[in-house]
Formats: structure tokens, sequence, C-alpha cells
């Protein structure tokens, strides 16, 4: 009996999910200015990634290459990015909007801070500016990071996953 392969854009999604929930978490827990639970996200990432490669392997019983555990492992960050980018512009325009402006006034704040750099009216036109393209900004920074960071979590599942060294590709 041929055991059933996960693909990795259910694990993707799966990975993607357990980010979502803990991001909720942290936000609706009130601990969106603790820095340090950011770290945890990444750590998810890492885990699920890592998890995606290792599971690719498995269910292949080692006979994958390097090249192969790695592309898995890609194509999941791909569906995580995917999945993870939806989620943000429906989070910052549906779910929870007050995030924009608790950033504004945190760049407002750090804007202040720094007298004599920008006078009120170029601070006020820098946070028009930056409320005008703070959506796509958060896209683009969203795809960048998870994209780069996928790319090493995989690099990383890859190297460590299970493979034998008597696989030949054209037999698969």
């Amino acid at each position: 009996m041929e055991t059933t392969k996960t693909t990795p854009a259910v694990q993707g999604l799966i990975i993607s999910l357990l980010l979502i929930v803990f991001g909720l978490g942290v936000h609706f827990a009130g601990l969106s200015s603790n820095k340090n639970l950011n770290y945890i996200q990444y750590l998810l990432l890492a885990g699920g990634i890592i998890w995606a490669c290792f599971t690719y392997s498995k269910q292949r019983d080692g006979n994958v290459t390097f090249g192969n555990t790695f592309a898995h492992g890609f194509k999941t960050t791909a569906a995580i990015t995917a999945v993870m980018a939806v989620y943000t512009v429906l989070a910052l325009k549906f779910i929870t909007p007050e995030i924009v402006d608790i950033a504004l006034d945190e760049a407002r704040k750090g804007m202040m801070e720094q007298k004599g750099k920008m006078s009120d009216s170029d601070i006020s036109d820098a946070i028009d500016m930056t409320r005008k393209f703070f959506i796509p900004f958060a896209i683009a920074g969203v795809v960048v990071l998870f994209l780069i960071f996928g790319c090493i979590f995989s690099l990383i599942g890859a190297a460590i996953a299970k493979k034998n060294p008597n696989y030949n590709p054209l037999e698969n």
C-alpha cells in the first residue's frame, strides 16, 4: 500500500494557518509591541519548512537528493508566502486595520525624537505618504522576507533531511 504524499501547497497552508493563528493571538493579547515575539514567528516558519523537507524525504523513504528536497521546501515557502501576502491585505483592510494607525504612531514618535532633522510639516507629509503606500510596502516586506528566510530554511531542511546515496532520479 502506497502512502499518500503531502504536497507543498498543503504543507504551506498548514504552516500559514499556524502563523496566522499565532499572529492573531499575539495581537489580540495586546502583545504586538513585544518585538521578541516576532522571532517566534520565524521559529515557526523555520520549523515548518524543515518539517516539510523531512516529511518529503520520509514519504519517499529517503530516495531524494539535496536538490529535490530543497525544491520541495522552496515550493512550500512559495505557498506560505502567497497565503501570507493575501492574509496581510485582509488583515490590514478588515481584520486588524488598527495596526496601520499603531505603526504610523510609532513612526511619528520616532521622527519626533529626531528633533531638528525634520519639521512638523515634513513629519506629517511623511506619515501621509506612508499611510498611502502602507499596504503595498507591507506586502512587499512579507514577500521578500518570507522568500529569503524560506530559502535559508529550505537549505537547512534539505541539508539535514535523510537522503539515500543510491538515489537515481531517472527511476522515480
